[in-house]
């Protein structure tokens, strides 16, 4: 072992002494930020760059586990993403295929897909879909798959799920306009009955939220790291709980 892997070494168990009996967030949402940057600076292509940040995700789990860390929200595609070149998207696809493949396959987290899947190919769809089904009896933490995920596309999907709903049992509008309160939105969230995200930690130097999670973020506490996400390294995570437990929530006051 080198003098290097001495110093994280040591440094990593400090880090944990530091946040060991702390408050733990339940919920972590991950903006996985830097893949193509991180790509470039190797003199390699995208893809390169996505199955280097696809490969982190499984380590990133393990590490929440060892937390206590309930829920996890891991962004992998944006709505915003699917205007991307046909050749880069297609590649992708395939990978974020493989990596929620594999992650099923591992028979340790609860997997749910969040986004509009009705955007993508049938096919990867259909491995979404799958895994969810081969997962949903695991008695591990969950983990949702945001894929041809935004926001603002989340927002206005639980509105007309909201009307869809009254519209079946004959409500009208205005008796629904005198009625309809945050809670009735929030039944109708991808993510519905799951706790909001305590913490939402950001990769890549990149300090906005780009429409992640823009209604259950509204109390969270946010952690910008500057490393591209293949970077991400445990003592990262450990120093985004560290300055997680440090805070002093207020939830908006």
């Amino acid at each position: 072992m080198g003098l290097t892997d001495l110093v994280y070494s040591a440094y990593g168990r400090r880090l944990r002494k530091q946040v060991a009996g702390g408050r733990v967030p339940r919920h972590v949402g991950v903006i996985l930020d830097g893949n193509r940057r991180w790509a470039s600076m190797q003199g390699s292509t995208s893809s390169a760059g996505h199955r280097a940040g696809a490969a982190k995700i499984k380590d990133f789990l393990g590490w929440c586990d060892e937390a206590g860390v309930e829920v996890v929200t891991l962004w992998l595609l944006s709505t915003d993403n699917l205007s991307r070149t046909r050749e880069e998207l297609d590649a992708l696809v395939t990978i974020i295929e493989d990596t929620v493949t594999d992650l099923a396959e591992t028979r340790r987290w609860r997997l749910h897909p969040v986004g509009s899947l009705d955007l993508l190919p049938a096919h990867t769809s259909r491995v979404l879909k799958e895994a969810a089904e081969s997962t949903s009896t695991i008695d591990g933490s969950l983990v949702n798959i945001a894929v041809s995920y935004g926001g603002r596309r989340e927002v206005v999907d639980a509105v007309r799920g909201l009307l869809q709903q009254h519209a079946e049992k004959g409500t009208s509008l205005e008796e629904l306009a005198a009625t309809i309160d945050v809670e009735d939105i929030a039944k109708n969230l991808y993510t519905k009955g799951q706790p909001d995200p305590d913490l939402v930690i950001r990769t890549s130097g990149e300090q906005r939220l780009g429409g992640f999670l823009l209604w259950q973020s509204a109390h969270s506490e946010f952690y910008f790291c500057e490393a591209y996400w293949p970077d991400f390294r445990h003592i990262d995570f450990l120093r985004a709980l560290r300055s997680y437990a440090a805070r002093q929530r207020r939830f908006g006051s």
